[in-house]
Order: structure tokens, then sequence, then C-alpha cells
């Protein structure tokens, strides 16, 4: 488990092929963040780059105003789920975990052993059929390959409950190597939300020191 700041992912692998020769399926999965074994394949080996080592602090500031700890959340794509530690000390009671990768559940599943009000699934976020008052997005979106974001757009639309709420960061700012992360731009998740959603998106304030200046602050809710 990583405790160190780490500005970014550096996932980048080499696809360079010979055109003559029949792509290795197992290889290929590898390498393609839509499958569950490229997420699997970096907790087995520690290639954990985005992991921060505890809540953001943007978030911590969030939800440490907010009041109803009823509320349902749904964090998706939650590797070592910091955020829902500082949400079971804030007082939380229902916090669901998601995340594609087997080893990461099987770490969530022994940190959280015995914590009633969190409950943790093995699964992919597109595949989540429950209803949820708020998501939680930290380094989630900037994971899935961009071709997907208007269906993480729809799926957040459909998991969310009648004026729910999508709360977290977004990247502001285009990466030089190929990600994930995938970078994009205020305008872009503009337009990319606002079928769906109302939104508020700020520059962050709260942004860890290798992500200053990078970062948006989003509360988008749902129309």
């Amino acid at each position: 488990m990583l405790s160190m700041v780490v500005p970014l992912m550096t996932l980048s692998e080499s696809k360079m092929q010979n055109s003559n020769t029949e792509p290795d399926e197992k290889n290929s999965q590898v390498s393609d963040p839509s499958k569950q074994s490229f997420w699997n394949e970096r907790w087995e080996t520690k290639q954990t780059g985005w992991d921060i080592g505890y809540a953001s602090p943007a978030i911590a500031e969030y939800f440490s105003k907010f009041s109803d700890k009823e509320a349902t959340i749904l964090i998706p794509g939650c590797g070592n789920a910091y955020e829902a530690e500082f949400l079971v000390n804030e007082g939380f009671k229902n916090i669901t975990l998601v995340d594609i990768a087997p080893k990461a559940v099987e770490i969530l599943k022994n940190k959280f052993a015995g914590n009633t009000n969190v409950r943790i699934l093995c699964a992919d976020f597109f595949t989540i059929e429950e209803k949820f008052d708020i998501l939680i997005e930290q380094t989630f979106f900037c994971a899935i390959p961009p071709g997907k974001r208007k269906a993480y757009v729809q799926k957040a639309a459909d998991v969310l409950n009648s004026e729910g709420k999508i709360v977290g960061l977004l990247f502001d700012t285009m990466f030089e190597k190929e990600g994930p992360p995938f970078g994009g731009s205020k305008n872009e998740y503009e337009q990319l939300f606002n079928p769906l959603f109302n939104i508020v998106m700020i520059p962050c304030t709260k942004s860890i020191t290798p992500r200053v200046g990078t970062e948006l602050f989003i509360e988008l809710q749902k129309k």
C-alpha cells in the first residue's frame, strides 16, 4: 500500500507490436484500462501511483459540512477508499465501495472487516443497478477510456436518486503520456454533463501539492 504522495498515475505501457503478428489476447487485456485484468495487474504489482495515502482534502472538507449522515453514498473505482475511512469517522452510515479489481477488494475487505456502515462490491461500475444519493468522484472518471465518458454520465444519472449528486474532483489538464489518467477540460466536461446535470464546477482550492492548478471541484446535481 502506498502512503507517499504521487502526482499522477504513471501506467503507460508500450503497445508496439509486429504488424504481421496476431496480438496476444491476455496481453491486450492487461493493457486495456476498460478490462478487469488491467487494474488487477496493477494492484498485484503495487503500481498504484494514483494513491495519495489519505482522503482528498477537498472531498473531506465538503463532507465535514454535510449533515445527512444517512445519505446513501457510492464510491466507484474506490481503490484504497480513504474517503470511506473519513466518512466513517464522520458518522456516515451507508457507504458502498465498488472496485473492479479483485486484489483491491481483498484489501478493502480486510480494512473494513466488521464495519456494518461499509459495503464492498467487486464489480464494474457500469453494471450497478442500485440507487444512491451521492456518487463520490475521485480518480475514477479519469481512469476510464475517454470513449466511455458519455456512458459514465448516463450511468451516473441512472444510479442516482432524484436530485442526487456527483461530488468530487476532475482533472483540468491534458497529459503528455498516454493514459490513464486521461485528462480533459472544464468546457468538455460541461458539454458532457449538462444534458443530465445542473453543474457547479470550479477550480479546486484544496488540491494536494503535485496537483495544484490541475483540478476542478465538482458538485453536479441530477436534473
